[in-house]
């Protein structure tokens, strides 16, 4: 499909700079007087048992306080602004939220989950406490990023996804316009997304079924607490990553008041709104809520600009929260979406938008994850266990005319609805120093799909079900004074369709450890093996006489090798250095192109629905180099380069060839600088080597047009020019006795660099649009170095 995604983004950017500029005129009349406020927290141990009497302070005031009986605190007396958030108590390790951003209203609570201390209970200072940290059960290959981190992004349009795109090893999509994570050579459809617990396969409007991705994400960014992205070390508890788990975890409404957000950018509007439910006079609320509705505006803007893209879509987010007792919680989570991308034609004719009107698909889709768990604590305060019950459905219309202006003429159909209803189990135990894991998962899947191909001459109605179940244990212990971290897990996993496993046979075992061999160093190390199931697509394929040609696919294995070495510079900045190996066995390979399905998956298109052998190879290697400095001296950045190679088979298992991932250089950078006035300034840069891409079968896509035919024959013969891209941002904040207002400016590919994308190709027509003949294809060109624009706003209240 052909999209200049460049130009349309400078286009719609100027869509949000009316509201934002009024508003500046009307907040200039406005006395911002000094206004303070307070913050509210809660301090307790890993099983949560509140922890009594820890200290809570601001760094760097005299602003601070203590938790009560049930482990809460208040601050007072604040002055709006950023900040690094300390709390400590005698025995455990001392903990820091760095650049937490306080505002006159709306400013979320701020807990904390202390760990015991290796030391002496008499001794109060602890040397690496206050460190930049990892989960000790995968202390390799792990990104946290906070709510105010991401919502400050550079270039990110406040997307969650894109935000991860950024972090050290993730490669940008080709054209830099999608949201799939590419991680360290691996496949878009290689990473799994959990929030607060709950899995959710898809995170992205008008994502590929089948792959992962999307031109923009659905999870609203003020839901958000903390991301967390593992790039090569998962935890037992997941299942099906190969190359990357991604975990949101959501903070919950306010107990106390009734506040909200609005927020304008340059695609879309946002609301949300929380507080609490039930509440008794002027105590606490045992139940709260965090409700958010978002509509783009995109599909307005483009038909004022007469562009023939009508991109639309809606999506909503919530978490109902209730505590039952001082040991029981219940919340109900849930996020969906409503897309509709249709094409209506230009009113005068320019040749790559009549191409891009042509090619490009109509997707009518929708998304739905809701999910309730409960989590109960000890009584003993030795762990916990959490129960989550949860279903998504995804249904996704995907459809190309051979007229789309008048919507005749079906090429392909593809008309899906994936269902899976899901119970997970786990609970914590901790004993002696010890920390032990364990669980199950039980899944039914329910899928769906009449296809209709005309090109391959195909047309099937399918529909599967079955059961999929797995059990995972972990076991963590800290030796020699805390400074050897030793962990050990396994995962099996088995369903009913597949015909060639077993549960025995996706034995998935992880050790890793992590050792300080001197003061401020340590080495880190991980080895792990991963299974996946192959996607519905793929399950659910039948040939024109109603036969499941790919019943017998095996789960796709990977296997990962890490080797790291850290040094911390003092407690808020940090360097490392880490190799890495995958090694890939069973990877789905299409029988009709003869390729690996690694090298398919970030367009708009329907991955899998194709007969395929699970005999593929892959491996992808290379070391990344790191650095992290948490807000210190107003400075905050993440600066990382990552060489690695990426090579998959076909049927010849003995030739490896690079894949469409195989940029072999990665730079990224992204930090700010935060001045007087609550000021500040951000910027993100990122650099991709040549990355290979598979050229147009001219003669192919002449004769099935508007499908385009790739020759992936001749993939490894050319390559995409370096892929350079700079992203500013400046934001100012004012706040006021009853708001607080945010705005911001951002300019995305400030330097003017040329984003590539492989060469694309329309229908040769004459001045006035008319078809010349013989038919024949010519290629569109289009500038693609354009500086795009745009202010937001976000409205606390």
């Amino acid at each position: 499909m052909i999209t200049n995604c460049y130009d349309l983004l400078a286009m719609k950017s100027l869509f949000g700079f009316f509201l934002p500029t009024l508003l500046i005129i009307l907040c200039s009349h406005t006395v911002n007087a000094q206004v303070n406020t307070e913050i509210f927290g809660v301090v307790t141990d890993p099983s949560g048992e509140p922890i009594i009497g820890a200290s809570v302070y601001l760094e760097g005031t005299d602003k601070g306080s203590q938790t009560d009986f049930d482990g809460k605190y208040t601050i007072t007396g604040i002055s709006p602004g950023s900040y690094n958030l300390i709390a400590s108590y005698l025995g455990y390790e001392t903990q820091t939220k760095y650049n937490i951003l306080v505002r006159s209203v709306g400013t979320p609570d701020f807990n904390f989950v202390l760990v015991e201390s290796a030391q002496q209970l008499d001794e109060v200072v602890v040397s690496n406490a206050n460190v930049i940290s990892r989960p000790k059960e995968t202390p390799l290959s792990t990104q946290s990023l906070s709510a105010v981190e991401i919502a400050t992004y550079p270039g990110s349009n406040n997307d969650v996804v894109q935000v991860a795109q950024t972090l050290p090893g993730v490669s940008p999509s080709i054209g830099g316009f999608r949201n799939d994570l590419i991680i360290r050579g691996g496949a878009p459809n290689e990473t799994v997304y959990y929030l607060d617990g709950m899995e959710i396969p898809n995170i992205n409007h008008f994502a590929t079924q089948g792959s992962a991705g999307g031109p923009v994400g659905l999870i609203n960014v003020s839901f958000i607490d903390n991301v967390t992205l593992s790039t090569s070390a998962f935890g037992a508890q997941y299942d099906n990553p190969l190359s990357g788990v991604l975990q949101f975890s959501q903070r919950t409404g306010n107990s106390r008041d009734f506040t909200g957000n609005f927020r304008v950018s340059a695609s879309e509007a946002a609301l949300t709104l929380e507080g609490p439910l039930l509440r008794k006079g002027k105590e606490e609320s045992a139940t709260t809520y965090l409700v958010s509705v978002r509509r783009s505006y995109l599909q307005f803007l483009f038909e004022v600009i007469g562009l023939p893209f009508r991109p639309n879509y809606w999506d909503y987010q919530y978490k109902v929260n209730h505590t039952l007792d001082a040991y029981n919680d219940i919340s109900l989570i849930g996020v969906g979406s409503i897309d509709d991308f249709s094409v209506e034609a230009p009113e005068e004719f320019d040749p790559e938008q009549q191409a891009a009107l042509e090619q490009a698909p109509f997707i009518a889709q929708r998304t739905n994850a809701i999910g309730i768990t409960w989590k109960n604590r000890f009584k003993n305060g030795n762990g916990f266990m959490e129960t989550t019950l949860s279903n998504n459905t995804l249904i996704n219309d995907f459809t190309r005319y051979e007229d789309p202006e008048n919507e005749v003429g079906i090429v392909f159909r593809n008309d899906a609805r994936e269902s899976e209803t899901k119970l997970r189990y786990a609970m914590t135990n901790f004993f002696d120093g010890w920390k032990l894991s364990s669980g199950f998962n039980f899944q039914y899947s329910d899928y769906e799909n009449t296809t209709i191909d005309q090109n391959r001459q195909l047309a099937f109605d399918t529909q599967i079900d079955f059961f999929k179940y797995g059990l995972f244990s972990n076991i963590t212990k800290s030796f020699i004074d805390n400074k050897l971290d030793l962990s050990f897990g396994f995962r099996l996993d088995d369903d009913t369709f597949t015909t060639e496993d077993n549960l025995l046979s996706t034995f998935s075992p992880r050790f890793s450890l992590s050792y300080e061999f001197q003061k401020d160093w340590r080495i880190n190390a991980s080895v792990g093996r991963y299974f996946k199931l192959p996607p519905y697509t793929i399950l659910g394929f039948r040939d024109n006489a109603g036969g499941l040609l790919n019943e017998n696919s095996q789960y796709t294995r990977s296997d990962h090798f890490v080797l790291g070495l850290q040094h911390y510079f003092g407690p808020s900045s940090t360097i490392s250095l880490e190799g890495f190996y995958k090694r890939y066995a069973d990877y789905p390979v299409s029988v009709a192109d003869q390729v690996s399905l690694a090298n398919k998956g970030a367009d708009f298109e329907i991955l899998g629905s194709e007969e395929i052998e699970t005999v593929g190879r892959g491996r992808s290697y290379g070391a990344e180099l790191q650095f992290q400095q948490k807000l210190t001296n107003n400075f905050y950045g993440i600066l990382a380069y990552t060489w690695f190679f990426s090579e998959f088979t076909g049927f010849d298992t003995e030739e490896f060839l690079p894949s469409v991932w195989d940029s072999r250089h990665l730079i990224s950078f992204t930090g700010g600088y935060k001045f007087n006035r609550n000021w500040e300034f951000s910027a993100r840069y990122r650099f991709a080597g040549p990355t290979p891409f598979v050229p147009t079968d001219l003669e192919a896509t002449l004769d099935s047009y508007p499908e385009v035919i790739l020759d992936y024959t001749r993939l490894g013969e050319e390559n995409l020019d370096i892929f350079s891209q700079l992203d500013i941002r400046i934001d100012k904040k004012w706040n006021f006795e009853k708001l607080a207002l945010n705005i911001f400016f951002e300019a995305q590919n400030i330097l003017a660099q040329n984003i590539p994308q492989p060469t694309e190709y329309g229908l040769n027509r004459d001045t006035n649009g008319n078809i010349v003949n013989p038919r024949s294809l010519v290629p569109i060109t289009a500038e693609n170095n354009q500086v795009i624009p745009s202010i937001g706003i976000v409205l606390d209240f």
